[in-house]
């Protein structure tokens, strides 16, 4: 031991301490003073105090270093030194991504057609998660990079302890009507590993609870997801808290008021053409070829679509499709020369109901076209109180339970609802609930089959559009939809 050594180890704490900070350059301190100004202002802005502790390990990190993060280079090997400032650079930049993700925003890409021809399969989205105000994470340990599921090793990217309750930080407005929202799929809170669409409970009334809990051979493991880790969903907000929703022949209404069609909904026609559809035509009217099912046409069939005035040109000479096309596509396909005649095919099925609509103890005659009855329903709103019977039982109770907490509640042989063992009259709301739809109407998987999102299912709202591939063409041959880099995810807003 030298004798600097020896002076250096009997310093008192006092001494040392003035020491570090007497040594720590100008840039350092600059450093310092602005990673403390936005860490104070992210603490002031989480509301929870003790955060701020953490100030102190900032401090030490840039200042006083006592814990030694940076031991590596003092090291004499180099390529321990090597090795480590790429491990250091890699943490930071994972930290740093991690409070961005949970509380800036994050891409996400779509990967269904249930919101064409508004957002395209294969967009790739900026979400902001500032607009409505991000929720602090509820499982905080995760991997910063993946939703739930680690890539290769298909395990849990989460830790479920510590978990936090649900709280969302001050945004800048709330969720409007015609919002394009993405959110955790409600419905995702438990979910069978290897069948994952159809969801869980679908499958359950498909197959039966024993059959999908213990065929692991065909379902895989059945697990239990935390809000924020559940699957994300983009839809259209079409109703909000406290509004009375009913959907009259493709037309929304709220609170008895018609809503406006968003301009590049879709619906599924039955199209009539003078021609056979070929790839490159797709392309150039904007139709996925996935989505193009030819049909087949008999004379039989023809005389009744013409004769009931449904398709009045139909014959067996012209080339028949089904497709779900926007008024712009139908408007292009017509002024083109190719579309002899067009039809709704939910106009075929508006007298046979749609199996699986929410709730089904209500829904037995509502159709994906006119849904909610004469007197529609009513959409919870934080603090609204219901009167408790079968029909708002049916209505909300997976509100009441699943989302609220409130697990013990039943429905009894009597009519009556009992909460915590004990009957319940009425029941008021603790969170605001939305109806999320999407703009392909016929070919969507939403609040119409599964019911109310929570306001803590909520995650953002897209930006805009960072690049966009069409899966049906070639990277040399139109695979990037170079038009839509850096446009509106909402142009009807």
């Amino acid at each position: 031991m030298t004798s600097q050594d020896n002076t250096s180890s009997r310093k008192s704490f006092a001494e040392d301490f003035k020491d570090r900070i007497a040594s720590t350059r100008a840039t350092r301190w600059i450093r310092f003073g602005i990673v403390a100004l936005l860490f104070l202002a992210w603490a002031i802005w989480l509301g929870t105090w003790w955060v701020g502790l953490f100030l102190l390990l900032l401090f030490d990190i840039y200042i006083t270093g006592y814990i030694p993060f940076t031991w590596w280079k003092k090291s004499k090997n180099t390529a321990l030194r090597a090795v480590m400032s790429w491990v250091d650079a890699i943490v930071y930049a994972l930290i740093l991504v991690y409070f961005i993700f949970n509380f800036v925003g994050q891409n996400y890409q779509i990967p269904s057609s249930s919101l064409e021809k508004t957002l395209l399969t294969g967009d790739f989205l900026w979400v902001n998660k500032l607009s409505y105000g991000p929720r602090v994470p509820m499982t905080p340990v995760h991997f910063p990079l993946v939703h739930n599921t680690l890539p290769f090793i298909n395990t849990r990217s989460y830790t479920e302890w510590p978990s936090v309750k649900y709280k969302r930080l001050k945004g800048f407005r709330n969720v409007e009507l015609g919002d394009i929202v993405v959110f955790n799929f409600p419905a995702g809170d438990t979910v069978a590993l290897k069948v994952q669409n159809p969801d869980y409970y679908t499958l359950v009334k498909l197959q039966g609870r024993e059959e999908v809990n213990t065929n692991k051979a065909m379902y895989g493991d059945v697990v239990y997801r935390p809000v924020d880790r559940r699957e994300n969903y983009v839809k259209r907000a079409v109703g909000l808290p406290g509004d009375t929703f009913k959907i009259v022949n493709d037309t929304i209404y709220l609170n008895s008021v018609a809503q406006p069609l968003p301009e590049n909904a879709q619906f599924r026609y039955l199209v009539q053409l003078n021609t056979s559809l070929t790839q490159e035509m797709c392309h150039d009217l904007g139709i996925a070829l996935e989505d193009v099912h030819t049909e087949t046409m008999d004379e039989e069939t023809a005389d009744a679509l013409r004769t009931q005035d449904i398709l009045p040109s139909a014959d067996m000479s012209s080339f028949y499709y089904s497709i779900p096309l926007s008024r712009p596509i139908l408007d292009k396909m017509r002024s083109v020369g190719i579309l002899r005649g067009s039809v709704k095919i939910n106009s075929f099925n508006d007298y046979f109901p749609t199996p699986g609509l929410f709730p089904e103890e209500l829904s037995a005659d509502w159709t994906l076209s006119n849904y909610g009855g004469a007197e529609g329903i009513v959409i919870p709103r934080k603090g609204m109180t219901v009167n408790l019977n079968p029909y708002t039982w049916a209505l909300y109770n997976r509100a009441i339970r699943n989302y609220e907490g409130n697990f013990s509640a039943s429905l009894h042989p009597d009519g009556r609802v009992y909460i915590d063992g004990k009957p319940a009259d009425t029941y008021t709301f603790g969170m605001d609930y939305y109806f999320m739809m999407g703009d392909n109407r016929d070919n969507s998987q939403d609040s119409r089959f599964w019911g109310f999102v929570p306001e803590d299912h909520i995650v953002g709202t897209p930006m805009f559009v960072l690049i966009s591939f069409d899966k049906d063409r070639s990277l040399f041959d139109g695979k990037i939809r170079w038009n839509r880099i850096f446009t509106t995810a909402n142009p009807d807003k």
